[in-house]
């Protein structure tokens, strides 16, 4: 287990009460509940926030043939025409 560390924490009883529910419902104490509760917190810190990007495909049936094999300079061109850019 290693070295233990005592040390105070201010918590809110709302927070505290519902700890508590946890406590009795799964039959352990606040100090596993806090340590359990750091232990994902810091690991999610380390693993760092992954970036998922939504899936955003849609069905279609690709480009209008006028900009079929069209260079991307073109189509760039054509979907900024009128709106500046």
């Amino acid at each position: 287990m290693g070295i233990c560390m005592k040390t105070t924490i201010d918590i809110t009883d709302s927070l505290l009460m519902e700890a508590k529910k946890v406590m009795a419902r799964e039959s352990t104490t606040l100090r596993a509940l806090v340590e359990e509760s750091l232990r994902e917190t810091l690991s999610r810190h380390r693993a760092g926030s992954t970036f998922k990007l939504r899936r955003a495909a849609f069905r279609g049936k690709g480009l209008q043939p006028e900009f079929r094999g069209a260079q991307w300079d073109s189509i760039r061109a054509a979907a900024y025409d009128g709106h500046g850019g």
